[in-house]
């Protein structure tokens, strides 16, 4: 049965106000603070590995600066908003956040290391004067499987440690060849209603990025050195809207894979070139749904959270995109994913922060490089390496090396991130 993309898109393409971890915490302790029905006297935050590494060194947005576990489920308990979803920090006030430091001295807030095979997974626990709840969360970073109030079961799904997808569309028959059609042919009333947020709120986020001081301004420094070069423009549009995000930037921007970093990745070097270009807009959609649906294809085996850094696979996307845009036939699109990935799929992923703006800058200049090649009629043969016969082989290598190959790496990691 073909893949239903359209599905997959509504499921994927999803506003989110700062990193997706720390926010699916605080969203976690909000819902859990609803069901304790009163202010915590203490948060128990039991989290994955992945979860620990994504929220250690990033910004939670609208806390006056502050990162962390506690940041993140403290904000969330006394000032979250659940019903918003990926966007439960946002109506927090200036006078909330001022109040943070004294409520992170009051709240007693315990973390520890959850063991669970899943890279998402977390459980929020409240208690307060003998009243209890509890909110548990598996693979997607809104998925509750599990609420519990004073000891009562309040809901429970079935879920497996196994990340299986189960609650998404079935993604076993996505391919590129049928992305492209996809994307020539359907509806663009359709496409647009999903591909028009991800314009308008990874532009925005973008332009703040470079026009003001976050992080460690990457996407200003490579203006600053080579601006008028489309290719610089390219690269800082999506860097700066990380250096923003990562800092705490307090828009929202529309998310891949679960990632925002992924979702301004795929999205802005193209947003760039049909700007600079002069691409008509319906042209510009068409060639975001083969960005996105291109990063998610490769994401599906790889899996939301890994030690394998999801910008590849996002600039991969926003390379293939690209070349579509340039009138590339779907040989050279399928050449230009190979040449990325054979180039940078050994990046690392180490947590949300500052530095995440440098990987994406360096995907996608490789996605450009591997672009400029594709268009050439150059691509990596069989045998390079981990490229394979074809595209699809290709991602399933790339996606088996980051899922399996790469779970140990994934344990090193962490425990060089917190001195273990």
């Amino acid at each position: 049965m073909a893949a239903d993309y359209f599905q997959i898109l509504k499921e994927e393409l999803v506003p989110a106000l700062g990193c997706t971890e720390p926010i699916a915490l605080a969203y976690g302790a909000a819902e859990c603070r609803r069901l304790l029905g009163t202010e915590p006297e203490t948060i128990s935050a039991a989290c994955s590995g992945n979860i620990i590494k994504n929220v250690k060194g990033v910004v939670v947005p609208n806390c006056g600066g502050k990162k962390g576990i506690e940041t993140a489920v403290v904000a969330g308990a006394l000032y979250g908003d659940a019903s918003k979803g990926l966007e439960v920090l946002s109506a927090v006030s200036e006078e909330e956040a001022s109040r943070l430091s004294d409520d992170l001295r009051r709240i007693k807030v315990n973390v520890s290391l959850l063991p669970s095979q899943a890279k998402l997974h977390f459980i929020i626990s409240m208690e307060r004067s003998g009243r209890t709840a509890s909110v548990e969360i598996i693979h997607q970073h809104m998925n509750i499987v599990k609420e519990v109030a004073d000891g009562k079961e309040i809901f429970s799904k079935p879920f497996e440690e196994e990340e299986m997808n189960s609650d998404l569309a079935d993604r076993s028959e996505m391919n590129i060849s049928d992305i492209v059609a996809f994307a020539e042919t359907a509806p663009l009333e359709d496409l647009e209603a999903v591909i028009g947020p991800q314009i308008r709120c990874n532009t925005a986020i973008s332009k703040e990025g470079l026009s003001s001081h976050y992080g460690a301004e990457v996407g200003r420094m490579i203006l600053a050195s080579s601006g008028d070069k489309l290719s610089s423009k390219m690269i800082a549009a999506a860097a700066s809207g990380s250096d923003a995000r990562m800092s705490g930037c307090s828009m929202p921007v529309v998310i891949n894979s679960g990632s925002g970093n992924q979702g301004m990745t795929v999205s802005l070097p193209v947003i760039t070139y049909a700007e600079e270009k002069g691409v008509p807009h319906e042209k510009l959609v068409r060639a975001l749904v083969i960005s996105n649906l291109s990063a998610i294809h490769q994401k599906t085996r790889i899996g939301r959270l890994s030690a394998y850094c999801g910008a590849v696979s996002a600039a991969a996307g926003a390379g293939a995109g690209i070349t579509w845009l340039d009138g590339g036939s779907i040989q050279q699109i399928d050449d230009t994913i190979v040449n990325t990935l054979a180039t940078v799929s050994g990046m690392i992923c180490d947590g949300a922060k500052p530095s995440c703006a440098g990987k994406i800058a360096t995907a996608v200049y490789s996605a450009l490089l591997a672009h400029d090649m594709a268009m050439k009629g150059l691509c990596y043969s069989s045998g390079d390496g981990i490229v394979k016969e074809d595209v699809e082989k290709t991602v399933s290598g790339v996606g088996q090396i980051a899922s399996d190959g790469m779970s140990e790496t994934d344990s090193v990691i962490l425990s060089v991130m917190l001195g273990c």
